[in-house]
């Protein structure tokens, strides 16, 4: 989704996480040990060779209140407005203190939350009922206006929400009765409403948004939600504190601690060593070359959880060499995404042979999941007849540029496997290392993309939808980085925006899939837990990605 200052480029996505770089042979002999994750509530386990992990659906229930904790995060938000919000280190925040019309739980379902109910009396109208009795952290009460409000705002060009994507389709958001919201769309659109569980959903006070017009969000005025904490306080470059607000409507999800304050640690060892030391009590996104350290440590416990992200390979140049879709299988068929896996992530993870992950299906019948895993085009690792496709599609000795930057040995180790692949099947790579801050401005400006063959992201989605990340390979769309266009894959995915039957949604995004995967505009890489850790004083939090919107803070307490 939206760039960070730290080494985080766009979480939408490109979730390079702060850790010394380091070169592949050295990485692979530090992490060559599978890890696994402890805790309670086991979902699964990894399969294959190269994995050897646990998902967590809750760690232990908490034995009591807790007065405060600390939380790591690997960077400073730029702004906690929820239109700008669309990277891990605000999202996480906000998660806990605004909330948005409908809830995406960590079991990756939705469910209603200041929006009671909902309707779709016709294929292009929404109506929303909004919960009575719900009071912001300043006391005032919620009402039918304080949303569309919020809502309006992505509408309006002057917001630049980066949340206007979701809002293509929307004509007109109207209160149309004392606590009813209706949202009326050019055209049907399925994914519309499963957005508002997310950050397109968030509701704010009407007065607050018009008293603070440009500052809204920023370190001084922050924000006036309705969420389990507060808005506490926001020091620039060393923390932001929020607190437990009392009046909270949920009893289900009141908070458990009095005060959450999360410590800005950019440096990757930092983070760990604060960790171990009991410094910070908790984090998410744990460095992956520190899992076999953590897994060890008294101080408390790694976690995996559900995630929805893929690591990919971006093509963005179709002109050059890669424009070619044989060129495209050539390379990935010569990765060595197994390798990749247990030198990058000590093997916490499973090779992706699609450009989303299975729980994103979770709506379909099994046997239906089961025909569209089946149908999938596979790429098993096969440097011989990389090479000999290359060949037959005329490879020999053009450049490529890769294009990457040294934040942490997992982007490393991937860069150097992706070269070598294309080296072994006949392309000449070159690795062009830039800034964080420079590698950031490839998600957002074509101009920085000239020139680059490849880059690396790692890809989630915000719904429980296949489509939310196929939608972005459209022609035109703006995270079409690479420019790709194919007619039957357009006509796929417009027809499972605009099919709300289960079946024949399902059907649009499974076509739209086998035809992402045939010409491969992005070469899917792995896949990875979510990571938390979780300092001894403190348990209750639900591992998953679901954690950027849900108010995940609010279930930890006392550890036992």
């Amino acid at each position: 989704m939206s760039p960070a200052t730290s080494p985080t480029p766009p979480r939408r996505r490109a979730g390079m996480r702060h850790a010394a770089a380091a070169a592949l042979a050295a990485a692979a002999l530090l992490v060559a040990t599978a890890c696994s994750g402890a805790g309670t509530g086991t979902t699964g386990r990894g399969k294959g060779p190269a994995t050897a992990f646990q998902l967590t659906d809750r760690t232990p229930a908490p034995a009591g209140d807790v007065d405060s904790f600390t939380w790591s995060i690997y960077a400073e938000p730029t702004t906690v407005d929820y239109a700008h919000a669309y990277d891990f280190p605000p999202n996480q925040i906000l998660a806990n203190v605004c909330e948005s019309l409908l809830r995406w739980n960590p079991d990756l379902t939705t469910s209603p939350n200041l929006a009671t109910s909902y309707t779709n009396p016709t294929p292009t109208t929404w109506v929303y009922q909004i919960r009575p009795g719900v009071r912001f952290h300043d006391g005032t009460t919620l009402t039918a206006d304080d949303v569309v409000a919020s809502l309006r705002r992505h509408l309006d060009p002057k917001t630049a929400s980066v949340w206007a994507n979701p809002f293509r389709n929307v004509k007109t958001v109207d209160r149309t009765g004392p606590m009813e919201v209706t949202v009326t769309l050019t055209q049907p659109d399925s994914t519309f409403n499963k957005y508002l569980a997310a950050g397109p959903g968030t509701v704010e006070s009407a007065a607050t948004l018009a008293k603070s017009g440009a500052d809204y969000g920023n370190p001084q005025t922050g924000v006036n939600c309705t969420g389990p904490f507060s808005f506490g306080s926001w020091t620039s470059g060393q923390s932001l504190t929020l607190k437990r607000f009392d009046d909270y409507w949920n009893p289900a999800l009141k908070a458990r601690s009095g005060q959450v304050e999360f410590v800005f640690l950019a440096d990757a060892t930092t983070r760990v060593n604060a960790f171990r030391s009991g410094e910070v009590d908790g984090g998410w996104m744990v460095p992956p070359d520190a899992y076999a350290q953590l897994r060890d440590t008294g101080a408390g416990k790694l976690y995996f959880g559900r995630n929805t992200t893929v690591a990919d390979e971006v093509v963005s140049n179709l002109k050059g060499p890669l424009g070619d879709a044989r060129v495209r299988r050539a390379l990935l068929m010569a990765i060595d995404r197994e390798g990749i896996l247990k030198a990058g992530v000590g093997g916490v993870g499973e090779v992706a042979h699609s450009l989303v992950t299975d729980n994103l299906w979770s709506d379909a019948p099994a046997a239906t999941r089961e025909a569209i895993q089946r149908d999938l085009p596979r790429y098993p690792y096969d440097p011989a007849k990389a090479k000999a496709l290359a060949a037959e599609a005329g490879v020999n000795g053009q450049k490529i540029v890769i294009a990457t930057s040294p934040l942490d040995s997992q982007t490393t180790i991937i860069t150097q496997a992706v070269a070598q692949a294309a080296t072994a099947i006949g392309l000449k790579p070159q690795i062009d290392s830039v800034s964080a801050e420079k590698y950031t401005t490839l998600f957002t400006d074509p101009a920085a993309r000239e020139g680059v063959d490849l880059f690396l992201t790692f890809w989630n989605t915000s719904i429980t939808d296949p489509l939310d990340m196929y939608g972005v390979l459209r022609t035109d769309a703006f995270s079409n980085y690479g420019g790709w266009s194919d007619p039957a894959f357009d006509a796929a995915v417009d027809r499972a925006v605009a099919s709300h039957d289960p079946g024949e949604h399902t059907d649009a995004n499974a076509e739209a899939q086998r035809i992402a995967l045939r010409e491969l505009p992005w070469l899917p890489l792995y896949t990875q837990p979510v990571s938390v850790f979780l300092g001894r004083r403190i348990t209750g939090v639900q591992p998953s990605i679901a954690y950027l919107y849900y108010p995940w803070a609010a279930e930890i307490g006392a550890g036992g």
